[in-house]
């Protein structure tokens, strides 16, 4: 940014003291090629030539038009009026009202009405100077620029004939058929259609609308590129990070550093490093310390795995959420990790693949999947499929046990109250007094169970199908008989804070 500015400055020295240049070029005289009348006129001590009608003059390659003129004897220099045409060469014309001209420094300025044509664009204003030696036009009293899709209004204003480029400065107004652009400091490509933007920046299209302090936008390909400080909110999404690229025609867009992408509608933020969104395809995925969270104001959800991928439905409202490789996440109701999850907004449900585990409470689940369904923002069941195995501690050294093949478990007030078994079932459970006194330990297995709890205990079980149940002596079995086959105690893995998901 400071060499863009220390180049700016150095233009403006160009415009301002090209007399000195001089000393390098040889000095031509302004010559006079027509003019209907000739009056020779003192005023003021000078001499001057007054020309009327249909006047021409030249110098160098430029050629001046204008109804009349008064061409001052000895200085070189030149006032011209009416109907100014000054044909730069054979891509830029002048007009205006007045002209000033200064042979020997080669600078036009004119006045009112001016307007400078080139191929592309045609700038106008009120006032104007033109360097030949520098081929740079500047105003500082407002202007416009025009082309065929574009309009561009500024305080101050430059303007590069050779190299098509515009620089404009103060209140920087930039109008499209897709969009309005502000900005603080613009320069625009007429030859490549591209706008580079500095400082403070708005873009407000139809459906969108940017903040930015520095970036640049292609308005032939509509690609653009964005950093410092960038907003950007799409209908009920608003995007943030250090630098986004976007193609609109393509639909693709790739986020660096600090992304946050947040869909107001659905209440989840999705935060990364790295962020690459398919609009054609209905998707985006995030990498990099990617971070979920589903928002609520009792308890929201905060998800951390390798990569997250949201798709998105033809509405552009997120509709599923991946996540892949070491998801692990934590509600202060429920903890979870697993290889692979994906969360359904539409039915607000949570399925767990690859070694899942949950934690409720003091309840630890496993299977080979399981599926949560939130109701209201409280967890309503989980449905867990093959090699079903609840654990909860009965003390420190202890466990109750319940393991089938497929089981459901009932939340209320998201706390767990019944859970159904089906196939295979098997249950470790440590009977005790109300005072904890351990009466005995039963062990049981059956086709099916019914269980319910009562203050996260176990208070009843029903056995369905060919039971078999025996209340054991604590002194009738060895360690290993209180433990059922494919017992995990998993305890260490559980998160116990939203920071702990990023820890494997």
């Amino acid at each position: 940014m400071k060499i863009f500015f220390k180049h700016i400055r150095f233009i403006i020295f160009l415009i301002t003291f090209s007399p000195l240049i001089l000393f390098a070029q040889k000095t031509t005289k302004v010559q006079l090629l027509n003019s209907n009348k000739l009056i020779g006129v003192k005023t003021d001590g000078k001499e001057l030539n007054r020309l009327i009608g249909d006047v021409i003059l030249k110098h160098d390659s430029t050629i001046f038009y204008c109804d009349s003129a008064y061409l001052y004897k000895g200085t070189n220099n030149f006032e011209a009026f009416s109907n100014v045409h000054i044909i730069v060469n054979d891509s830029v014309e002048i007009f205006g009202d007045i002209l000033n001209y200064n042979g020997n420094s080669r600078i036009a300025e004119l006045f009112y009405n001016v307007k400078l044509i080139d191929n592309k664009a045609t700038l106008t204003t009120e006032h104007l100077f033109y360097n030949r030696n520098t081929k740079i036009a500047f105003y500082n009293t407002g202007g416009k620029i025009v082309d065929k899709e574009n309009q561009l209004t500024s305080v101050i204003g430059y303007y590069y004939t050779s190299q098509k480029e515009f620089f404009f400065k103060d209140s920087v107004v930039l109008i499209n058929p897709d969009y309005i652009m502000n900005s603080d400091t613009l320069m625009y490509n007429t030859e490549t259609e591209t706008s580079y933007f500095y400082g403070p920046t708005t873009i407000i299209g139809d459906e969108d609308s940017i903040y930015c302090e520095d970036g640049w936008y292609d308005t032939q390909f509509n690609i653009t590129r964005l950093k410092k400080n960038l907003f950007i909110q799409h209908n009920e999404q608003i995007i943030t990070g250090d630098t986004i690229y976007y193609d609109k025609t393509k639909g693709y867009g790739l986020a660096i550093n600090n992304v946050v992408l947040i869909d107001t509608l659905q209440d989840v933020v999705v935060k990364g490093n790295l962020a690459e969104y398919q609009k054609n395809k209905g998707f985006a995925f995030v990498t990099d310390s990617a971070l979920a969270i589903t928002i609520d104001n009792n308890d929201s959800l905060f998800l951390h795995a390798d990569t997250l991928k949201i798709v998105f439905d033809t509405a552009h409202k997120a509709k599923i959420l991946f996540a892949y490789n070491k998801a692990k996440f934590y509600r202060e109701d429920i903890q979870g990790l697993c290889d692979s999850l994906v969360y359904n907004f539409k039915d607000s449900t949570i399925t767990l693949y690859n070694e899942p585990v949950l934690w409720s409470d003091s309840n630890q689940l496993t299977a080979d999947s399981i599926k949560i369904v939130i109701a209201n923002n409280e967890i309503d069941t989980m449905v867990l499929f093959n090699s079903s195995f609840i654990i909860s501690r009965d003390d420190t050294a202890t466990f109750n046990q319940i393991k089938g093949k497929n089981m459901v478990a009932y939340f209320t007030d998201n706390e767990l109250k019944k859970i159904t078994v089906d196939g295979n079932s098997q249950t470790i459970y440590f009977v005790r007094e109300e005072n904890g006194e351990l009466i005995g330990i039963n062990k049981a297995v059956s086709s099916k169970m019914l269980i319910f709890l009562e203050n996260k205990q176990m208070k009843t079980i029903t056995y369905i199908d060919f039971p078999k149940e025996t209340l054991f002596p604590e002194k009738d079995l060895s360690p290993k008989d209180i433990i059922l086959k494919g017992f995990k105690w998993l305890e260490e893995k559980r998160p116990r804070n939203k920071m702990e998901i990023f820890y494997w």
